[in-house]
């Protein structure tokens, strides 16, 4: 990520996540908020999708978006999103009254949700530059503030969780839901596990982290049915300054996080969720066992 610019991966999975929900015949999600916080315009001018191959101009709104649509990763942010949050709904109905989300990028569920987390305080943590262009969109979209959501402007790869949450209204006395999507692979192993210690010391017993992880191997060695999405993925996110930096081994993780004081509840890939939202594929999502989703708690 360039340091003074907004995250443009995280313009992409808002984008991509409305798309979703305009475009495919049965979405998973309904976040309509994508296209007002991520305009195709944005990622033109943050040099996303390059140029037209035929005329050396900047890509349309169409192509941008079909661009994305069809992008390896695509399928991905959709799944991964409807698992968290899914994971966040019997959260809150065990009475669970605090959403901290790391990364926090576009996301719109304070705006979508309003009734949902009517009782919920919402913690949205992120790099400045990426929280500044968020903080402008809901301005420009005339989003009133909530006192219910809080934002924090955190490098953390500069600040410890714990600081970042802090200097805030977060209660580490209280249990809380964590959601850590699309970040741990642009970051070194030593940051991730940084972050994975703070909540293990910081984060009341029983709360719980769920987070996106791509397996370790593919910095290694691909299997051949997914190594031509990889090397696309790969390259696209390098080209926009956020390349692919580390994963997790999935036959290791839950050692490495019992040695930490958290408990792994689930770990799953993208085939694997998608099995369980939506078994006839109606979407056509093309999903891969890369791309990992871990549950965990914070022992007692």
């Amino acid at each position: 990520m360039k340091e003074q610019s907004p995250s443009t991966t995280a313009l992409v999975t808002a984008r991509m996540r409305s798309i979703h929900t305009f475009a495919d015949p049965k979405p998973l999600l309904d976040d309509t908020w994508g296209e007002k916080f991520s305009p195709a315009s944005d990622l033109a001018s943050f040099g996303y999708g390059g140029k037209s191959v035929s005329t050396n101009e900047s890509m349309t709104e169409e192509s941008i978006d079909h661009l994305l649509r069809n992008s390896p990763a695509y399928a991905n942010v959709i799944l991964r999103s409807w698992y968290s949050e899914a994971a966040l709904r019997t959260a809150i109905s065990e009475g669970v009254g605090q959403y901290v989300l790391i990364g926090a990028g576009f996301d719109s569920y304070a705006c979508r949700r309003a009734a949902e987390a009517k009782d919920l305080k919402i913690f949205e943590i992120d790099h400045p530059s990426t929280q500044a262009l968020k903080k402008q969109r809901l301005i420009e979209c005339g989003v009133p503030s909530d006192e219910r959501l809080h934002f924090i402007s955190a490098d953390l790869g500069q600040e410890s969780l714990e600081s970042a949450l802090s200097r805030s209204a977060f209660s580490p006395e209280e249990p809380a839901f964590l959601s850590w999507l699309g970040v741990t692979m642009y970051l070194s192993r030593e940051a991730n596990m940084a972050t994975l210690e703070s909540v293990a010391r910081y984060f009341a017993s029983g709360s719980q982290l769920v987070f996106s992880y791509v397996d370790q191997a593919i910095y290694e060695s691909v299997p051949s049915g997914v190594a031509e999405d990889i090397a696309i993925l790969k390259q696209r996110v390098k080209s926009v300054g956020e390349p692919f930096v580390s994963g997790f081994y999935p036959d290791t993780l839950e050692t490495e996080l019992r040695a930490i004081g958290l408990e792994l509840e689930e770990d799953i890939d993208d085939l694997q969720i998608l099995e369980r939202c939506d078994p006839s594929n109606t979407n056509g999502l093309r999903s891969s066992t890369i791309s990992r989703i871990a549950s965990v708690r914070v022992k007692g």
